[in-house]
């Protein structure tokens, strides 16, 4: 019978008992970003609903981090091998999405595409671990999707703690090595008002690890939001648009909730973000509207959180009061 090989220590072994004082004199590196601002070192659960997109949202990252490009379109990634466990995939299918994705460029050696890989309690620690230890200076690792490789829990244990067990597999190599690790995931079929409550499971699949990243774009829609929190990434929502052609997301100007408004409030929404501290008199006149209109837009918009009002004039809804005040010609365009 063959057995398991352990898991090799990482070349440091990590320090886990400090005094007060010491731990405050200490020097630590920032952490490690795979994708500067939205994805770092450590686990990252990145859930979403079915044909989403979260498996091209997956790839394309990979391919961006593993040649040193542009993530969503945007955001200037670092190069370092990726290793991509395409689990529900065929080489057919993987050839044709990353044709799709790179328009013609050439594929980066630094990604490697894995179709198999054994539940973690059974080996699959080891064969990530093992990559890791091959490719020293890698940056994420990508595993489409967790269910695959999680491994079943014991009769006798609780939901919760199998959950938490399960991600802490993967949170063990990703604290040892010091790479981003991003699991694929599912969420509830019944929305929330928290988006951390949709992921699918228990609570202890999203307290165990790092960050969560919730992508919701509703099917036959170009634009979606891609919601994210974490120990070290400030909670943000950040706008996406999905390209059905290339199967490409880029990120979009502004918060995601400005390009959820429809008609009205929208056109309101994206001429007070380029002219911020403008009034409905102005609006109305910039936007071809009557100003009844403008200004009962403004009024709701600001009862709903979408605008800010200061002293009759409006402000986007995450701009200090009065700080970006306009001073030059209004923008119209």
């Amino acid at each position: 019978m063959t057995t398991a090989r352990k898991l090799t220590p990482a070349p440091e072994p990590r320090q886990t008992v400090w005094r007060a004082d010491e731990l405050m004199a200490a020097s630590f590196p920032p952490p490690a970003w795979a994708v500067p601002s939205v994805i770092a070192e450590g686990v990252n659960v990145l859930a979403g609903p079915p044909k989403a997109g979260k498996s091209w949202l997956a790839l394309g990252l990979g391919l961006a981090v593993a040649s040193g490009g542009r993530a969503f379109d945007s955001i200037d990634v670092d190069a370092g091998p990726v290793l991509y466990l395409a689990l529900e995939d065929t080489p057919r299918r993987l050839q044709e999405r990353m044709g799709s994705l790179l328009q013609g460029s050439s594929a980066p050696a630094g990604l490697t595409l894995d179709l198999q890989c054994p539940a973690l309690p059974g080996g699959g620690v080891e064969q990530i671990a093992d990559w890791i230890e091959r490719n020293p200076d890698a940056r994420m690792v990508i595993i489409d999707v967790f269910a695959k490789v999680r491994g079943n829990a014991a009769p006798s244990v609780q939901a919760y703690d199998a959950d938490y067990a399960a991600v802490s597999r993967v949170k063990r190599i990703a604290d040892d090595y010091g790479i981003a690790i991003v699991l694929l995931h599912h969420v509830r079929k019944a929305g929330a008002e928290d988006f951390l409550a949709e992921v699918s499971g228990t609570h202890g699949i999203a307290g165990a690890a790092d960050a969560v990243l919730v992508l919701k774009r509703s099917r036959g829609e170009a634009v979606g939001a891609l919601h994210v929190t974490g120990r070290d990434i400030h909670e943000t929502d950040y706008a996406l648009s999905f390209d059905d052609d290339t199967g490409a997301w880029t990120m979009l100007d502004g918060p995601a909730h400005e390009h959820f408004l429809r008609d009205t409030r929208a056109r309101v929404a994206q001429f007070v973000r380029r002219n911020p501290g403008v009034s409905p008199r102005q609006i109305a006149e910039a936007l071809n509207l009557k100003e009844t209109t403008a200004r009962s837009t403004c009024r709701r918009m600001a009862e709903d959180e979408q605008l800010r009002a200061v002293a009759g004039k409006y402000y986007p809804r995450d701009d200090p009061d009065g700080a970006t005040a306009a001073t030059l010609p209004l923008h119209t365009a």
